[in-house]
């Protein structure tokens, strides 16, 4: 979803799925149905999360049954499973043997799939994998990427930007959101004694940390993604999260950053004034137009440095199983979702498109799609690696100190850097 966190289940997940890992073999040919006797696909998915209707209704009362009429040889069977309980649902099928065809998997989930041998590589078993491939945004498509394969497609994407408002702009003497770092700072300074907070944000893990980075030319690891250390502590990596620090240590940044659950919301802190810019997604759209009906949010890309600005990717993927007997089919529906039908579909209900070729027919069905799809273009993917819920929790761990005075940026990100490296090469 939103930040697309792996759950507490994820532990359960690998010893349960390990016992029948090696027992899950892909199979081809076809279909194997006929208008008579369609073959059926078994899809999970947590399109209703949140009492999100629309979602739901559209692919239940639009798009499967155009799929359907389309193919006559095959029906789908949708089933809505709430998001915090589909990784537990998958542990517990995967233990019986008793896995669907089809995932709409958050896109942290798929190379702790993938690497437990529960999913069917796309890359090497789709004939067009390559053509639909090219087509999709880079950063959403290295979500689905594990041991130089590839485990899906991109379904929906989401990712963050600056977001601010006029009368932060004016207390601040701006005429327009900072659009670099130095500009932050000078928001920054302006707003010294005014007792509004130049920027916000609610944690210090790589949804938080990593387009800070990026922007400002930094890497969180290798190429290769083998390697954190001199990477995640390198010179551009350290002066961008320097840079949080100093803002932090002025009372320029709150220490909601830290972990203090006390301190107000990014989401309300934003709209009350209490905070000038926050980073977040598209989401926010429907939050405020519900709780801050007259607050009017200007948004803008991700502040930047010595790099582009870069922001991170979030959403969920299309995986197949591995144990699906209905593999020709099933990959049907995969392509189904790649096409301008349903992707288009889904933008009518504010989920935004994984194909940058449509995004100009995503901003005619709201405008407010169009920074997002922008920022997209050079958005990345947080470490697509098995342990990659782990990341998380040592970049906060190591970094906290840094922000509250106990140890440098640059020793922080070290240690950091030394405890994701064996996650890295972990098999």
């Amino acid at each position: 979803m939103k930040r697309s966190t792996a759950l507490a289940a994820t532990a359960a997940l690998a010893a349960s799925i390990a016992l029948i890992a090696s027992g899950c073999s892909a199979t081809s040919g076809s279909s194997g149905g006929s208008s008579d006797h369609p073959v059926t696909l078994t899809f999970w998915g947590s399109y209703g999360n949140g009492g999100n209707s629309a979602q739901q209704d559209a692919l239940n009362k639009t798009l499967i049954p155009a799929f359907e009429k389309a193919n006559p040889d095959i029906k789908v069977d949708y089933v809505d499973i709430p998001y915090d309980s589909l990784l537990q649902k998958l542990t517990t099928s995967a233990a019986g043997g008793s896995l669907p065809d089809l995932v709409r998997s958050d896109i942290g989930w798929v190379p702790q799939l993938a690497q437990l041998g529960v999913l069917t590589p796309l890359s090497d078993s789709m004939s067009d994998f390559g053509k639909l491939s090219k087509a999709v945004y880079p950063g959403t498509l290295s979500t689905n990427r594990y041991d130089g394969k590839y485990y899906g497609l991109p379904l929906d994407t989401n990712t963050r930007v600056l977001i601010t408002s006029q009368k932060a702009l004016d207390t601040a003497g701006m005429s327009a959101p900072p659009a670099t770092f130095d500009e932050l700072k000078q928001m920054a300074a302006k707003l010294k004694g005014t007792g509004v907070s130049v920027f916000a944000d609610s944690g210090l893990g790589g949804w938080n940390i990593y387009p800070w980075i990026w922007s400002n030319g930094g890497a969180v690891t290798n190429a290769g993604l083998t390697k954190a250390s001199g990477y995640l502590d390198g010179a551009k990596s350290v002066a961008a999260v320097q840079m949080l620090v100093d803002l932090y240590k002025e009372g320029q940044i709150p220490n909601l950053i830290t972990g203090n659950q006390g301190a107000t919301s990014t989401s309300d802190g934003l709209p009350t004034g209490k905070y000038a810019t926050i980073l977040d997604g598209p989401w926010m759209k429907a939050i405020w137009a519900g709780q801050y009906k007259d607050f009017s949010p200007i948004y803008a890309p991700v502040p930047k440095g010595d790099g582009a600005s870069t922001s991170v990717v979030g959403g969920e993927d299309i995986v197949l199983t591995a144990s699906s007997k209905n593999q020709d089919a099933a990959q049907k529906f995969i392509r189904f979702t790649q096409s301008e039908k349903f992707q288009i579909e889904m933008a009518k209900t504010g989920q935004m498109t994984v194909i940058p070729a449509l995004a100009p027919q995503q901003s005619a069905i709201d405008p407010y799609f169009a920074t997002f799809a922008d920022q997209l273009k050079t958005a990345k993917s947080r470490l697509a690696i098995p342990q990659g819920a782990k990341v998380d929790g040592i970049l906060s761990a190591a970094l906290t100190p840094a922000f509250t005075g106990s140890t440098s940026v640059k020793d922080a990100l070290t240690s950091a850097a030394q405890q994701i490296d064996p996650l890295l090469t972990a098999k």
